[in-house]
């Protein structure tokens, strides 16, 4: 079968399931699995394939079963910085009657983790077992959690094979590897934000549709009624980078404090388009209304404080958010006053990263309290009284460094550039 897709073959779904249990059971050997792995980067998986190896993936473990009376829903973003949207659109769509168990992930490199947010509140579970996963979607409507080692196994063996052998960026890989984990969650509905821009995996937009297409196509193939959004990466989601910071901008989003204008845009129309899907609502507009309504009214920032509390956090966490917070506080002024004009996301990230709020290798122990806040979005004007950004760091000598790489980040202009949309294009 490696020698067949090797060479260009194509794998009938019998095979396919033969090679996922290999994966799964050890029945393959390492050499093998990173073969398997090279023959899809470099041959490709036709449309069948692509389902029938999520399918397979996705059986290799658990899958969940409902009974709730109410849609299943959840959502899934390819990455990006300071993308916090998860820690407020699950309350969202459970405010407006879905059921919302939300597997999330870490993160590495630039891009930031919706547990490692998580994992900055005190307290807070972000690995229960499947059975408090049952219990806290049932009590409160919504879960934001990790992996459990019985949903799509197959799919942590392969992970970390295909960051092993340079196969990351196959798109029938990322496809499967997506979807098993949320197909395993035994969802009705989910909604995708494909991120494009400096600060994406997708860089390219053209990649970013065709990513956002494959999904689409396998996640409807497999029963799940699926949309996707395209979004612009090209600059941090909101005010904040950093774990405990975007935490509490997202507290203060649900509560009304706070609510950047492209960070409340992406949020709402993810929340309007899972809405659409699940038959919630009946049209884009009236979903957008339930979204803002549950915020107006306090029901969203209310089921977050539920889940917190039922994860293990504090009760009176949304009303009294204590989090980790760094030693030193630097305002970054840029190196002459004018418009920021364009900005390298991906750097930024990385300023996160040279702090310790992010992960370079899969086993670094992240620091939560460190990062960016009042990060000014393309088109601020700045100066002497509006930095570029305040860095949370431990030290003085990593906040100066921190503050040496954003000014490198960042690019100041004479004149305000033309606004840009944050959605680009739904699939």
């Amino acid at each position: 079968m490696l020698r067949k897709k090797r060479d260009g073959g194509t794998l009938s779904p019998e095979e396919i399931g033969f090679l996922v249990g290999g994966i799964t059971d050890g029945g393959l050997s390492d050499a093998q699995v990173g073969a398997l792995a090279m023959a899809f980067f470099t041959r490709g998986l036709d449309p069948d394939e692509r389902l029938h190896l999520t399918t397979a993936m996705r059986d290799s473990g658990s899958v969940m079963r409902w009974d709730l009376g109410k849609p299943v829903l959840d959502k899934h973003s390819t990455g990006g910085v300071g993308d916090k949207v998860s820690l407020m659109l699950a309350p969202i769509l459970a405010a407006c009657g879905a059921a919302v168990p939300m597997i999330s992930g870490r993160g590495l490199g630039h891009t930031g983790g919706t547990l490692d947010k998580l994992d900055a509140i005190p307290g807070y579970v972000s690995t229960p077992a499947t059975e408090v996963i049952r219990r806290v979607v049932g009590d409160v409507g919504c879960a934001i959690v990790g992996q459990t080692a019985d949903l799509a196994p197959a799919d942590k063996r392969l992970y970390a094979t295909r960051d092993a052998t340079g196969t990351v960026e196959s798109i029938p890989l990322i496809v499967a590897s997506i979807l098993s984990k949320k197909l395993a969650e035994g969802l009705d509905s989910l909604v995708l934000d494909v991120k494009t821009g400096s600060g994406a995996f997708m860089a390219e937009r053209d990649d970013a549709f065709a990513l956002a297409d494959a999904l689409v196509e396998v996640a409807n193939g497999a029963g799940v009624s699926t949309v996707a959004l395209i979004t612009d990466m090209n600059e941090v989601l909101g005010t904040t980078a950093g774990n405990a910071l975007e935490v509490r901008e997202a507290v203060d989003y649900l509560t009304g404090a706070a609510r950047e204008a492209r960070l409340h845009e992406v949020t709402v129309a993810l929340a309007a388009a899972a809405l659409v899907q699940s038959r919630l609502a009946t049209d884009e507009d009236s979903a957008r209304s339930q979204v803002e309504e549950t915020l107006s009214s306090g029901a969203a920032a209310e089921r977050f404080g539920a889940m917190v509390a039922a994860l293990g956090g504090p009760a009176d966490f949304v009303e009294q958010p204590t989090l980790p917070e760094a030693s030193v506080t630097r305002p970054v002024a840029p190196e002459r006053p004018g418009f920021v004009t364009a900005v390298n996301a991906r750097a930024v990230g990385l300023v996160v990263t040279g702090l310790g709020g992010n992960r370079r290798r899969e086993d670094d122990q992240i620091d939560y309290g460190v990062g960016l806040s009042r990060i000014a979005p393309i088109g601020a004007e700045v100066g002497p009284d509006r930095p570029l950004a305040i860095v949370h760091a431990r030290g003085d000598g990593s906040a100066a460094e921190a503050a040496t790489a954003l000014l490198s980040a960042v690019t100041i202009g004479s004149e305000p550039p033309a606004e840009r949309p944050v959605l680009l294009g739904r699939v």
